[in-house]
């Protein structure tokens, strides 16, 4: 006869193995929930490029194209990318009045062409963001979101009033060097090498480079360290009175590449309040083998390309024998995958926590790796998140939470300053 004691511990035992039965969670389930999760939260991508002739018939962001086949909408709405940073971008040329001048004309293009794409031509599916409320009220209407960053201060020349200009047009985030030294600061990466030395042009960041610090903190723009120097960087974040960001990079933590972070500029960020969005590029995620570098740079050399933006002035015979080329070396030589990307965020949220932590693509500027190769991929990141034990109001903060919650806050601070009124605005 069983006693009481003895019946209880059976069923115990029982309804333990049954409960640890039913919480194992099978492969189609941990999908599911991803998905919902995915759904859920406000995926903002901090850095997506665009060509010269964005918003033209070239470039229609409602079809696929030469330049268009990584973020175009439709793919945005497969992959359920909310919101993207579309990047001002001009490579740097010589510091100077002929140089400034051309940089401004060519920033102004796209800023323009971003406007032309979601007020004209579709202002049904797309909005233009100009504040944390306005993703989120964008967001709720089921549109998607546009919103803009600025990559390279090199357009502004020696004017600090131009910052204003851009801010009106929508710059809410405005990164102060690219590839090459500018007037603004020293970049991580300077055309300027000796011996495999880099050489500083200013040790960090200009005179004229604090004052475009403290310009955007006035407007309400973000500053954005990432391809600066870290002495620049360093500078940067020092000088500024509201949170900084970096809007693409990867860890040295993980893998050490001048583009990456050190510990010294993450935990600067940290302290300043701001997040570092972890970038999807190959070649800052993970060592590329050397025979794949030197296929790249002859490939480049025979299309007489220097830099991303002149894969734009490929006609498209060019670019079709271009993708096909590339395609070959990528298959001899394949990216990094979502794992590397994940990774670097792993490691960044442990460092700094999750607080401090954001997500970018990079997309059509070089980004793009295996399983998130383009917007239409993008649930794949979640998924790898959720694997790896986030939470979804971790997923959530690290998707675009965290990035919404810098920009409120660096719009508070320049409400502080009543610069605007100032400006003669309410």
């Amino acid at each position: 006869m069983i006693n009481a004691k003895t019946f209880l511990m059976a069923t115990v035992a029982t309804l333990a193995l049954t409960t640890s039965t039913a919480w194992a969670e099978t492969d189609t389930e941990l999908i599911a929930r991803a998905r919902g999760i995915h759904d859920r939260v406000i995926a903002v991508d901090t850095h997506v490029d665009i060509p010269a002739n964005y918003g033209s018939e070239a470039y229609d962001p409602m079809k696929p194209g030469p330049r268009g086949q990584q973020v175009h909408l439709p793919t945005q709405v497969e992959g359920g990318l909310d919101a993207t940073f579309l990047i001002v971008f001009v490579g740097q040329g010589e510091l100077g009045t002929q140089g400034y001048a051309k940089a401004l004309s060519d920033a102004m293009i796209k800023f323009s062409a971003i406007h032309k794409v979601t007020e004209q031509m579709y202002p049904d599916k797309w909005e233009l963001a100009y504040t944390a409320k306005d993703v989120r009220r964008i967001t709720a209407a089921g549109k998607k979101v546009a919103l803009i960053g600025v990559e390279n201060g090199y357009p502004i020349g020696e004017e600090i009033g131009l910052l204003d200009v851009f801010y009106d047009y929508g710059a809410r985030y405005f990164g102060h060097t690219h590839i090459g030294h500018n007037q603004l600061g020293d970049s991580s990466m300077p055309v300027n090498r000796s011996e495999g030395e880099f050489k500083p042009l200013h040790g960090g960041l200009s005179a004229l480079g604090k004052q475009a610090v403290k310009r955007c903190n006035e407007l309400g723009i973000m500053n954005d360290v990432s391809h600066a120097g870290k002495q620049t960087a360093l500078d940067i974040i020092a000088a500024s009175k509201a949170p900084v960001i970096a809007s693409h990079s990867g860890v040295n933590g993980v893998f050490k590449h001048p583009r990456n972070l050190s510990d010294e500029e993450l935990l600067a960020i940290k302290k300043s309040n701001g997040v570092a969005q972890m970038v999807a590029f190959d070649t800052y995620l993970r060592a590329v083998p050397k025979g794949k570098t030197d296929a790249m740079a002859a490939l480049w050399v025979e299309f007489g390309i220097k830099d991303f933006a002149d894969m734009a002035k490929l006609t498209p015979d060019q670019v079709a024998s271009y993708r096909a080329k590339s395609d070959a070396i990528e298959l001899q030589f394949p990216k990094a995958g979502i794992k590397d990307l994940a990774d670097h965020i792993d490691y960044t949220v442990k460092l700094i926590g999750v607080d401090h932590v954001g997500i970018a693509s990079d997309f059509n500027g070089g980004g793009g790796i295996l399983g998130w190769s383009g917007a239409g991929e993008t649930f794949n990141v979640t998924l790898e998140l959720v694997k790896r034990g986030y939470t979804e109001a971790q997923i959530e903060k690290i998707w675009g939470g965290n990035l919404l919650r810098v920009l409120s806050d660096v719009e508070r601070y320049a409400a502080k300053t009543g610069y605007d009124k100032k400006r003669g605005k309410a």
